[in-house]
């Protein structure tokens, strides 16, 4: 962005090689997906079917959606100027709306669900396309695509909030289908056209922050409802050593997340030519499977908390396998995209629970909450030791 843009601009001054932080503004806005992120936890606990995880999984991909794309667009337009906070805040309101009908999304709130989503969606665009400046044709051309996309799927969604049961399911499959693909078409319309990755300029360094706060999000969530659900309990020997493995998970995902891949994506984004293109796919794509996973691992806590002894069951196998699965499987792919290779630690990980799940059915719940515990504390140790000692042997090769 140039920096002589008119007094009262909307849209954030970058500079080169400078930052732009994140605001209290967007971290404020951020405290309604802590409340969501619990939500999509809870309602996948007490609908744990098939047909339960196939709605609560678009009712995730929904809320990482929701956010993702507000995301994009504090990148453009400056939260410090107060249109935008009122934007915000404004989402925060839908955000709550939004929130609060995911336990009964598919039942009798639906339609709230739907209408709070939409509109989110639409509006926030349309303030994007009106808040462009003329002097930037392209970005307002972009906007007029996306908000084209957005309203079509929008029919979708509200036509679901009017249906019932799996039909309502369908039409909100497809509008997130819409809302999926739209990026990787790069919202071609007809006459319009399709944008150019040029029209997707983004701060890099403070995507990279906002994505690594949604996983922090996820992980207070985790560690939210472990001490919840612990508090509650009659401590016994078993629950306890269940809530000590449930935070040495957590503790292991972060340290898989933020020792090394937070850091240099933040870097790599920052030096990309082509950071709209790096923000579509590392963030806005292969981060879904990373929070997903750690809201199943959450699941997998409450479930182990509750009955750590006996065998474990369907849901205690996919749910204690599946999390820690998904996070792997979406932090190897993230950190390939950032450095170019996959990462060995990573790819045993995901072999070595592969392994463990045909064994799991025959185990406790408490051991193969520690098993999958000790697994990522591998797999964190091993990454950190490789990539220190590449590190010590380039700088000694230099």
């Amino acid at each position: 962005m140039q920096a002589d843009y008119p007094r009262g601009i909307l849209w954030r001054i970058t500079l080169p090689h400078q930052h732009s932080r994140v605001t209290y503004a967007e971290l404020f806005f951020d405290l309604v997906f802590v409340f969501a992120v619990t939500q999509v936890s809870h309602t996948l606990l007490s609908h744990f079917t098939p047909l339960g995880a196939l709605q609560t999984t678009v009712l995730f991909l929904a809320v990482w959606w929701v956010w993702v794309y507000t995301s994009w667009i504090t990148n453009w337009l400056n939260p410090e100027m107060t249109p935008v906070r009122i934007l915000l805040f404004l989402m925060m309101l839908g955000g709550l709306v939004l929130s609060t009908s995911i336990p009964t999304a598919f039942d009798g709130r639906g339609m709230w669900f739907a209408t709070a989503y939409a509109t989110m969606q639409v509006g926030r665009t349309i303030f994007l396309w009106v808040s462009t400046p003329r002097s930037r044709p392209l970005g307002r051309l972009n906007a007029l695509r996306i908000t084209v996309w957005l309203s079509v799927s929008a029919v979708f969604w509200i036509a679901g909030g009017i249906a019932v049961g799996e039909t309502r399911l369908a039409l909100w499959a497809v509008a997130l289908g819409i809302e999926y693909i739209s990026p990787a078409v790069r919202f071609w319309v007809p006459k319009y056209g399709s944008s150019s990755v040029a029209d997707w300029v983004i701060e890099g360094g403070h995507m990279a922050e906002r994505c690594a706060g949604f996983i922090i999000i996820a992980l207070g969530e985790s560690i939210v409802v472990t001490g919840a659900t612990f508090g509650d309990l009659t401590w016994t020997a078993e629950n306890l050593a269940a809530f000590t493995s449930a935070f040495v998970g957590s503790i292991a995902m972060w340290w898989i997340y933020f020792h090394k891949g937070a850091e240099a994506g933040s870097e790599q984004i920052s030096r990309s030519n082509e950071p709209g293109r790096l923000a579509r796919l590392a963030y806005t794509y292969l981060h879904m499977p990373i929070v997903a996973g750690i809201i199943l691992s959450a699941v997998a806590d409450e479930i182990v908390l509750k009955h750590p002894l006996g065998h474990s069951d369907l849901k205690t196998v996919l749910s204690a396998i599946g999390g820690p699965l998904l996070f792997l499987l979406g932090t190897i792919l993230f950190k390939h995209t950032i450095r170019g290779f996959l990462q060995l630690s990573h790819g045993a990980g995901i072999v070595a629970l592969a392994i463990l799940a045909w064994f799991a059915g025959d185990m406790a719940p408490l051991t193969l909450s520690v098993a999958t515990s000790a697994l990522l504390i591998v797999v964190a140790v091993w990454e950190s030791v490789s990539l220190g000692a590449s590190a010590q042997s380039s700088a000694t090769s230099a």
